[in-house]
């Protein structure tokens, strides 16, 4: 996710700062005091909550954690097991993202990347190899809908085929965190989880809150939120070399052998962070041409920018520039 907040300081209001590590990401919670009303107390022990939600969810949807929830899915295929309400909510998107994104959305992706290097975190280690080396690359012949299998009722799943939910589990804890805080009474916020974000209320200087988009000036395009979510999608971050082949993270899986370099990142705006997510990684991968035509035709707040810096905005999303 490539974000950039913009903040302004103010004498009469007070913004209070949480940063911290957590699903492979910097995450920073900012909350807005004063505009004449009383923020709840325990705002210290309302941010540790926060902290424990995305330590809690690390813990489910990482799949380099061996001991983690979809580590064990991935190890009993084939098989009916229970799992948490949490991986059964996001398990349940997946197969609503797939649906509406027409395939190019697929979990079960995750093969595709370890097999091209993608099978520990990025961040602390080099992904880049001079090897040269021929990768047979599986297709997915099922339907999603055949190869992960959920019970509603009994909450179990079948997984017939590896999956890997982190391309929306950072987009579901932050609304899960977002949440929280509107529960316990926080009127105005942001939640950040390395550039997926929720936008509550207002700033404190009491204006909507600012997005700048990375890659694109300021003055070129600024972006309001409130109450909602966004989150950037691109390949600038997470690409490295395999022999003589520049390949990145994310696969498609309708042409898995080919990585696209149309578009360098793409954003999106909606109510949940979530939905933002999933949204804006389809858009990703469908490319400029096709990704716009599905946005405006879906009515998606979708930014695309591409290796020049050139801009193109969706209809919708015309109405969240500042």
């Amino acid at each position: 996710m490539e974000l950039m907040m913009n903040m302004k300081s103010s004498v009469d209001n007070s913004l209070v700062l949480e940063n911290f590590r957590a699903m492979g990401t910097d995450v920073s919670i900012e909350i807005a005091v004063g505009f004449g009303h009383l923020e709840p107390k325990g705002t210290l022990s309302a941010l540790q909550e926060v902290k424990e939600i995305f330590t809690e969810n690390e813990k489910i949807f990482s799949r380099f954690d061996s001991e983690s929830e979809l580590s064990k899915i991935n190890s009993n295929l084939n098989k009916k097991i229970v799992v948490s309400e949490k991986m059964f909510e996001v398990l349940e998107l997946c197969l609503k993202f797939n649906k509406i994104s027409n395939g190019y959305f697929d979990p079960r992706v995750i093969g595709v990347l370890e097999k091209i290097g993608y099978d520990k975190d990025f961040k602390n280690n080099d992904l880049n190899t001079k090897e040269t080396k021929e990768i047979e690359i599986e297709k997915f012949e099922n339907d999603l809908q055949k190869d992960l299998i959920l019970d509603a009722e009994k909450k179990t799943i079948l997984a017939r085929k590896r999956i890997d939910t982190t391309g929306i589990a950072k987009g579901y804890t932050v609304d899960e965190a977002a949440q929280f805080l509107k529960k316990e009474g926080f009127q105005n916020f942001v939640v950040d989880a390395g550039g997926d974000m929720f936008a509550q209320g207002l700033n404190i200087d009491g204006q909507y809150w600012t997005i700048g988009v990375e890659g694109a000036p300021d003055d070129k395009v600024v972006l309001k939120l409130q109450k909602e979510g966004i989150a950037t999608s691109g390949i600038s971050r997470k690409r490295w070399i395999l022999g003589d082949k520049k390949v990145h993270h994310l696969i498609n899986p309708k042409d898995p052998e080919n990585f696209s370099y149309d578009i360098k990142t793409v954003t999106v705006i909606d109510t949940k962070t979530v939905e933002a997510d999933g949204r804006a990684k389809t858009l990703v991968l469908m490319g400029k041409e096709r990704g716009l035509e599905f946005a405006n035709k879906n009515n998606i707040k979708a930014l695309f920018l591409d290796y020049r810096g050139n801009v193109y905005l969706s209809n919708e999303i015309k109405k969240n520039i500042l």
